[in-house]
């Protein structure tokens, strides 16, 4: 019987433009794009790729193959949680777990540059990171009771808004950490809302699930450019950090995805294709 063909891994790529499709307007050979690619397709692991002329963003002279690459996944993701499913009006206090990580540690930045009040669990060892990156507090979440002292942070009121990367089991324990009528921004999956208490704190419910707008329409495909682009000229004005802490050759890949499995990364890794 025949195998199905393995799909090529990596979601998302900067690259050089070298051929243009048919009916393709606003770009030429020899710019320089960052995109998010469909899950469902061929991935960016290679040296040539094929993506949607709608969902690039143009990277600015002064912004690094490298640093460009380290935005999607992980610093769309965030952007979505903080700009597309929090009602910021209604928010001045964010508890996002998991700052240390690439998800989280964009997610901390751009809450922080929209004048958010930002609380963030790491381990202690990276205290001093998270903290460069925004955090106004943060919370050994192996040795201190995260609700107690979201509660003393607050002054017993509970966060705003929580945005949890790490898994539903934290999902669902960030209830406790929530204001009234506190919105809680899930990734990793939903609370188990068996639990949820009635007539308390009233929450509102947000996932994220960045891959899925591949699924969608053009008009909300073509939002990953925006955000994008949002992000680029945000790096350009030195108001976001791309969180680059390594740059890898292909052949070192399978090692560093086993690091990031580990959880032994702090930012992003990226590798150089050629």
């Amino acid at each position: 019987m025949k195998q199905p063909a393995q799909k090529r891994r990596g979601t998302y790529n900067e690259s050089t433009i070298v051929e243009i499709g048919e009916g393709v307007t606003g770009w030429q050979q020899g710019d320089r794009v960052v995109y998010h690619g469909n899950l469902q397709k061929n991935g960016a692991y290679a040296e040539y790729a094929v993506t949607t002329a709608h969902t690039i963003s143009r990277i600015p002279d002064s912004v690094s193959f490298e640093e460009a690459a380290a935005l999607p996944t992980a610093g769309y993701t965030a952007y979505q949680a903080i700009h597309r499913k929090l009602p910021l009006d209604q928010v001045d206090t964010i508890l996002i777990h998991a700052g240390a990580g690439g998800v989280g540690g964009f997610g901390i930045q751009l809450a922080k540059a929209a004048g958010k009040k930002v609380l963030t669990t790491a381990s202690r060892r990276n205290h001093d990171y998270v903290k460069r990156l925004g955090a106004d507090e943060a919370i050994d979440y192996r040795n201190e009771d995260v609700a107690e002292r979201v509660k003393e942070i607050t002054d017993g009121k509970g966060v705003d808004a929580v945005v949890d990367t790490v898994s539903r089991d934290n999902t669902t324990a960030s209830l406790d950490y929530l204001a009234h009528l506190g919105h809680l921004v899930y990734i990793a999956g939903a609370p188990d809302f068996m639990k949820v208490k009635p007539f308390t704190i009233v929450p509102s419910y947000h996932e994220i699930d960045l891959g899925a707008v591949h699924q969608a329409d053009t008009d909300s495909q073509k939002d990953l450019a925006v955000m994008g682009d949002d992000m680029l000229a945000m790096v350009t004005e030195e108001q976001l950090s791309p969180l680059l802490s390594e740059t890898i050759s292909l052949e070192e890949v399978p090692q560093a995805l086993e690091s990031l499995s580990e959880r032994h990364v702090t930012g992003k890794i990226v590798a150089k294709i050629k």
